[in-house]
C-alpha cells in the first residue's frame, strides 16, 4: 500500500460513519485504500478545470455506423474528421452489455459491448478527446450475475439486492414510471420473492446498504476513470437508497455516498469530474452541488423545458424569471451547470414544477402530440399518473413539419444559441448537432417512445447530407460549429464568468456574460417570436454572429439572436490597463536587479 494521506482517512470516516455502522467502517476504510493503490492514475491527467472552450458531444457508441468496422472507431473516425475544432469532450452513453432500455439495462459495468468495440476503441478516443461515461449503479439487468447469483442464493451475492413485501405500504415511494415498483422473481428451491425495480422489471435496484455493494461501486468509478473517462455521469443516482415509509429520492445517505465517491476520486485520481443526473424539479436538482463537496456539475434539467415553452408561446417570462435565480447556485469552486436542451432521453418536465401551471404543461404535451411525439407518464402513487417526459426530437419540437429549411434551421440555432451561451458548460445531442428530426419510423417499429430521438444513421449517407449545401443537416452542422468557434474564442462564455439576465419584453431573452479577468462583455439577445423586434442597449459594440456594429438601438428578425461585444470605452481599457501594471508591479518588486526596469515603467506612466 503506498503513502496515505491523514486527512483522506479522516475525511472517508466522517463520510462512512454518516451511512454505515461504526464496526464496519475500518474495514471499509481498509478495502478502499487497497482499491485506491489498484487504480491510482499517475500523473499524466490534468486536474484543470472546465474553462469556455469546453464543449460536451452527447452520443450513443453506435449512432454512426459503417460495414465491417467497430462503431467506435467509426465514431473515432468521424470526430477526428470533423468535429477536433468544436467538441472538447464525447460523451458515450452507456457502452457495456445489455438487456434492455438501450443500454440502461447493463449486464455486466466492466466489459465494453462487443458489438461497439472494446477497450482498445475507448482509449483511441481518449487520445483525441476527453471522455465522459456512464455510471449507472442505481439498477442492474435481470441477465446479470448480481441477479442470477441472488435468485440461486450464491453467498458473495447475499443482500445485494432488495427484497419487498406488496403487502406493506409503498405510496410515498416517488416513481419516474408508471410500471409496478415491485417485480416477482422465483428463486432457485421454488419460493417467489418480490424485488424493488423503480424503473423497469428489468432494471433491478441495487441495495446499497449492504457495504461490499458500495466497494463494487468504488471499484467500477476508479476503473472508468483509470481508463479515460474524465467525466462519470451517475444515471438516476437520486434513487440509490431505499427507505420505507420515505420517498426514497434525495435521501442524506445517497448524498453522503456521492461525496464520498468524489472524495476518492479527487485522491485517487484527480481531475476526474461527477455529474450528477437528477430528472426532477430544479430546488430538487441543484442540491446535488452540495457544499460544493458533492457533484463537479449538475444537469441542468429546467433548461430544455423552460426552453421550449418560451419558443412554443412566444413569451420568455418564465425562462427568465426561473434564469434570474441562478446566480448564487453554483458558486462554489469547481462547480457548474452541465447545459443542454436534447439528450438520448425526452424533455422532462418536473424541474417545471414551481414555474409552470399544470395547464402549460398540459399545453406543451398537446403540442408534442400533435408533432406527432408521444407523452410518457409518471406513477403519482395515487392510482393516479401526470405528463413525465415529451418525446420528441428537439429540432421537430420548435418546428412546423412544412417550414422551409431555412426557418427551420433559423429556429433551431436560435435555441442553441441560447444553450451555447448560458452559463455553464454546453453539452450537444448528436441529433441536434446533425440536425436530426423525428424518427417515427424507429419508434413505430420498436414501441419505445424514446427511440423517436435516437435514429442510427450510416457514415456515407450522413457525409453526403453534410456536403450537400442547403440541406438541413448542412445548415444546423455548419451554423452550430461557427457558433461554437465563437463561444470557444471569448473568455465571458466560461464557465467562471459571471451572468446577469435582464428583461427587455416578453418577446427577447436577455442575458449578458462577463469576464472580470478580461473586461470582456458580451451581451445575447434572442428574439423568441415569429414578429420583428427592436431593442436598445446603453453600449457600443459588435454582433460577432453577423459582425453587424451596434450603436444602441438593433431590429432584430424573427427568431435572430445576436451576441453583441462591448467596445472598451476609454475608463475600462485604463482600468485594464492599470490592473495589468499592478501585476508587472509586484512580479518585479520581488528583484532588485529590475530597478531600471521599474523606473522605465514609471516613465511610461507620466
Amino acid at each position: 500500500m503506498g503513502a496515505v494521506n491523514p486527512e483522506f482517512v479522516l475525511r472517508l470516516e466522517s463520510l462512512l460513519s454518516r451511512v454505515y455502522p461504526k464496526e464496519h467502517i475500518g474495514d471499509l476504510i481498509k478495502k478502499i485504500l487497497h482499491l485506491g493503490d489498484k487504480w491510482r492514475y499517475g500523473e499524466h491527467r490534468s486536474s484543470e478545470w472546465v474553462d469556455g472552450t469546453n464543449v460536451y458531444l452527447i452520443t450513443y457508441g453506435d449512432t454512426i455506423s459503417q460495414p465491417d468496422r467497430p462503431p467506435l472507431a467509426t465514431l473515432n473516425d468521424f470526430a477526428q474528421k470533423h468535429l477536433k475544432d468544436s467538441i472538447s469532450d464525447i460523451h458515450i452513453l452507456p457502452m457495456y452489455p445489455y438487456s434492455s432500455d438501450d443500454g440502461f439495462s447493463v449486464i455486466d459495468y466492466r466489459r465494453i459491448d462487443e458489438h461497439l468495440g472494446g477497450w482498445s476503441d475507448i482509449h483511441h478516443l481518449s487520445a483525441h478527446f476527453n471522455m465522459m461515461f456512464d455510471c449507472v449503479i442505481n439498477h442492474i439487468s435481470r441477465s446479470s450475475d448480481w441477479v442470477k447469483g441472488y435468485i440461486n442464493d450464491d453467498p458473495y451475492y447475499r443482500d445485494y439486492l432488495i427484497e419487498a413485501k406488496p403487502e406493506l405500504d409503498y405510496s410515498r415511494v416517488v416513481r419516474p414510471r408508471a410500471s409496478p415498483l415491485l417485480t416477482p422473481f422465483i428463486k432457485a428451491d421454488g419460493t417467489q420473492l418480490y424485488l424493488w425495480t423503480t424503473f423497469s422489471e428489468d432494471q433491478i435496484d441495487i441495495n446499497f446498504k449492504n457495504p461490499q455493494v458500495l466497494l463494487e461501486s468504488i471499484d467500477v468509478l476508479l476503473q472508468y476513470a483509470a481508463s479515460g473517462g474524465q467525466s462519470i455521469r451517475l444515471d438516476a443516482i437520486g434513487y440509490i437508497w431505499k427507505e420505507l415509509g420515505t420517498t426514497c429520492i434525495h435521501r442524506p445517505q445517497a448524498h453522503n455516498i456521492i461525496k464520498l465517491w468524489r472524495t476518492i476520486l479527487d485522491e485517487v485520481i484527480p481531475g476526474t469530474r461527477i455529474i450528477t443526473e437528477t430528472n426532477v424539479p430544479h430546488h430538487e436538482n441543484i442540491s446535488y452541488f452540495g457544499e460544493g463537496d458533492e457533484a463537479h456539475m449538475v444537469y441542468q434539467f429546467a433548461l430544455p423545458p423552460l426552453t421550449l415553452h418560451a419558443f412554443l408561446r412566444e413569451d420568455t417570462r418564465k425562462l427568465t424569471q426561473w434564469a434570474q435565480g441562478l446566480n448564487a447556485e453554483a458558486h462554489y469552486p469547481k462547480t457548474t451547470y452541465f447545459n443542454f436542451l436534447s439528450s438520448h432521453d425526452g424533455i422532462g418536465l418536473r424541474p417545471t414544477e414551481t414555474f409552470l401551471h399544470d395547464d402549460e404543461r398540459k399545453y406543451m404535451a398537446q403540442e408534442t402530440q400533435r408533432k406527432e411525439g408521444r407523452v410518457s407518464y409518471k406513477d403519482n402513487g395515487d392510482g393516479t399518473h401526470s405528463p413525465y417526459e415529451l418525446n420528441i426530437n428537439y429540432l421537430s419540437a420548435l418546428t412546423e413539419a412544412n417550414d422551409s429549411v431555412e426557418l427551420k434551421t433559423r429556429k433551431f440555432l436560435a435555441a442553441q444559441a441560447l444553450l451555447l451561451a448560458f452559463l455553464g458548460v454546453p453539452a450537444l445531442y448528436i441529433h441536434s448537432l446533425l440536425g436530426s428530426e423525428n424518427d417515427l419510423d424507429g419508434m413505430h417499429q420498436s414501441g419505445i417512445n424514446r427511440r423517436i430521438n435516437r435514429k442510427k444513421l450510416k457514415l456515407d449517407e450522413l457525409e453526403k447530407e453534410l456536403e450537400t449545401k442547403g440541406s438541413l443537416r448542412s445548415e444546423v452542422f455548419n451554423g452550430l460549429k461557427k457558433l461554437i468557434a465563437i463561444r470557444r474564442s471569448r473568455p465571458a462564455f466560461s464557465p467562471q464568468a459571471g451572468q446577469r439576465v435582464f428583461e427587455l419584453s416578453e418577446k427577447l431573452f436577455a442575458i449578458e456574460r462577463f469576464d472580470p479577468k478580461t473586461d470582456n462583455r458580451i451581451s445575447c439577445i434572442f428574439n423568441i417570436s415569429s414578429q420583428s423586434q427592436t431593442f436598445k442597449l446603453a453600449v457600443e459594440g459588435e454582433d460577432l454572429i453577423g459582425g453587424e456594429a451596434f450603436t444602441g438601438q438593433m431590429r432584430l428578425q424573427p427568431w435572430q439572436v445576436v451576441w453583441i461585444e462591448h467596445k472598451l470605452k476609454a475608463p475600462e481599457k485604463l482600468g485594464g490597463l492599470r490592473r495589468w501594471r499592478r501585476k508587472i508591479m509586484i512580479s518585479l518588486k520581488k528583484s532588485k536587479a529590475n530597478r531600471l526596469l521599474r523606473r522605465g515603467l514609471g516613465k511610461a506612466k507620466r
